[in-house]
């Protein structure tokens, strides 16, 4: 099987584990430091808090940008769901919105939705490894008095006008799971520049003077986080070479992803459309290519939600799937990938 996620560990990362358990200090180490400050500097913001979760970071930013019962939080409406969990969590009312042609919120419908709801935060995505539209987004923020969140936790290094994810809003946030361009196997961090929002996101993880949670990752977990992001940039290449291989040779037969203009899209996910969705997906499995959709459902139709028009984002969770883009991928099993979609889309067959 060419599996869509192969995280891959060298004997780097199994010295600094071992490293680890004979220094006997498994936490609130060196490493845990060190990460924090690696991933800041690569960001491009001066702090960076990691926690045990993508879902947790997006929790404490919320709180720690003043989300109370009733407050709105607008977000897309393709997502994973831990996206709109996080501000029922928060006790928002999340607000789910329509995508553009890149998968990422719309920006004519932010628009509208904040002149009429008047939003406490809006959690733009950048889904699959591209970035929404940060800048039209954050002169939104400053129109409209709302907070910014970014959804960077599929957008590891992934950049718009020179600047990377999660160095645009009021805070970033990211997820070091195990499928993620940086994984830790599990794993969270919210990234700032503010230093009034960096003080408010440390009282919901040191404990002191106000209730916190015990989210800390382990050194482990750090170690091996470092190492992986001290490797993203060419793993990234990677992935950028192998999109533009499939862009090449699949072009006219597919829907392929697009590029936003001065951006730096890092292929967390290699994301095609086409009307038999289904049936190829099916023609893949069969023949061993761990083809999946992301996602098979809008986010308001998983808590039912408020929501605007969507009419964009229901026809792309029809089409949408995703192939193997990851960087371990060799360049026969990319030929091979290619030649199966193009086989499945000549056949037309359906496969029961």
């Amino acid at each position: 099987m060419i599996r869509i996620v192969e995280p891959v560990f060298s004997e780097e990362e199994k010295e600094a584990v071992l490293e680890i358990i004979e220094s006997h200090q498994i936490t609130r180490g060196k490493w845990t430091k060190t990460f924090q400050e690696e991933f800041a500097h690569f960001v491009g913001v001066k702090h960076c808090f990691t926690v045990c979760s993508g879902t947790t970071a997006l929790f404490i930013a919320l709180k720690a940008l003043g989300v109370e019962k009733g407050d709105r939080v607008i977000v897309p409406a393709m997502s994973f769901m831990a996206t709109i969990d996080a501000v029922y969590l928060a006790e928002g009312i999340p607000l789910v919105i329509d995508v553009d042609d890149f998968y990422t919120m719309d920006l004519n419908q932010l628009e509208d939705a904040a002149r009429k709801f008047r939003p406490a935060v809006v959690i733009p995505v950048h889904l699959y490894g591209g970035m929404a539209d940060m800048e039209g987004i954050m002169f939104l923020s400053e129109k409209y008095g709302f907070y910014v969140i970014e959804d960077a936790a599929q957008a590891h290094g992934a950049e718009l006008k020179g600047k990377k994810a999660g160095a645009w809003g009021h805070i970033g946030v990211f997820s070091f799971y195990a499928s993620k361009n940086v994984p830790m196997g599990e794993g969270g961090a919210l990234t700032t520049s503010d230093e009034d929002v960096a003080r408010k996101i440390k009282r919901w993880i040191d404990f002191g003077d106000h209730p916190a949670f015990n989210v800390r990752i382990t050194e482990f977990q750090a170690a091996i986080g470092t190492i992986q992001l001290r490797k993203l940039e060419n793993r990234n290449n990677r992935r950028r070479e192998i999109a533009s291989r499939y862009n090449s040779l699949l072009n006219g037969d597919f829907s392929p992803p697009t590029e936003r203009d001065n951006s730096f899209h890092v292929y967390h996910l290699y994301t095609l459309r086409h009307s038999e969705r289904d049936r190829i997906v099916s023609e893949l499995k069969r023949k061993d290519i761990d083809a999946r959709v992301y996602y098979t459902y809008l986010l308001h139709e998983l808590r039912n939600a408020e929501h605007l028009p969507t009419p964009q984002a229901e026809k792309f969770r029809k089409e949408v799937f995703s192939i193997p883009v990851h960087p371990y991928l060799t360049d026969e099993q990319v030929e091979y990938i290619v030649e199966s979609l193009l086989s499945a889309i000549s056949s037309g067959k359906i496969i029961s």
